[in-house]
């Protein structure tokens, strides 16, 4: 499943960060299998359908008065809204029943062969990767020698843009490259299959991964759950 809208290529200037949250909601919704996503004055607005997580709002633009008005009318919940905006700031904006969820984060972009940093990094000794592309998402799976798990990523691909999404790495198999190899794997299928620019929001620790790699940050992204 994927969006049916058309997805630009980012621009750069002073619309960067509204390209590249639409970039992001589209790529997001393909990668979670979400619904479509359905414009709005401020933004968008989707279906999730999951427990605790039954529809989403994100705005394209740190916009106080979008902000209150949706906060202020009722919502169901498990409602999530995301903003391009720190979290201090966007706390004040939020309605009542509302609370800031998720952590501080990152929108971040870059060119495929930007996000490169010199030859493929090896897999370590003891683990093999495994990629493959189904339904419009990349995945990336790293196992041990035996089988047993220690890391993962994705990447929705919506028009020339893919988004790069749930990267985990086992605690146990963390400091050894994994996140380094799932970025590169997804890099290259997505590249392979004509991206031409990744998107991805990360947390602080993701962020310092992500800025070694050729990511930089376009804007804070926070989100808001109605309780």
């Amino acid at each position: 499943m994927g969006s049916t809208s058309v997805v630009p290529d980012l621009p750069h200037g002073q619309d960067e960060t509204a390209g590249a949250v639409h970039a992001w909601v589209h790529g997001w919704a393909v990668s979670r299998g979400a619904a479509d996503p359905v414009p709005a004055p401020w933004g968008f607005t989707l279906d999730v359908g999951l427990p605790g997580h039954v529809a989403r709002h994100v705005l394209t633009a740190a916009d106080e008065a979008a902000v209150r008005k949706i906060t202020e009318n009722p919502a169901a919940p498990g409602t999530w809204l995301k903003a391009p905006a720190p979290p201090e700031e966007f706390e004040s904006w939020l309605g009542p029943g509302w609370s800031l969820a998720g952590g501080p984060g990152f929108l971040m972009s870059a060119p495929p062969r930007a996000a490169r940093t010199g030859a493929p990094p090896a897999v370590a000794d003891g683990y093999r990767l495994d990629t493959w592309i189904r339904d419009g998402v990349a995945r990336a799976l790293v196992r041990t020698a035996e089988g047993a798990f220690a890391a993962r990523g994705q990447a929705g691909m919506a028009g020339p843009v893919f988004v790069v999404d749930q990267v985990e790495t086992d605690p146990a198999h963390q400091r050894r490259g994994l996140g380094r190899l799932l970025m590169q794997a997804l890099t290259d299928a997505t590249a392979e299959r004509g991206a031409t620019e990744g998107v991805l929001v990360a947390t602080p620790e993701g962020r310092a991964l992500y800025e070694t790699t050729g990511w930089r940050v376009v804007a804070p992204l926070t989100g808001a759950v109605r309780s």
